[in-house]
């Protein structure tokens, strides 16, 4: 999960800092359902690891 989450935090960092989706690049634009389902992937990895936060005590 964690290289997932790596992925997503890449990609925006590149969106921010030099307007360049490397998903969408790779993965054929916004519309390409490769791309939605990477999104999608991402979302869920950061979704749980939020959740893994909050609910997990050491």
């Amino acid at each position: 999960m964690a290289w997932v989450l790596v992925v997503g935090a890449v990609n925006w960092g590149l969106v921010g800092l030099l307007d360049l989706n490397i998903v969408e690049t790779i993965f054929g634009g916004s519309s390409s359902m490769l791309t939605r389902a990477v999104y999608i992937v991402v979302g869920l990895a950061g979704a749980y690891k939020a959740y893994m936060l909050v609910t997990v005590k050491k």
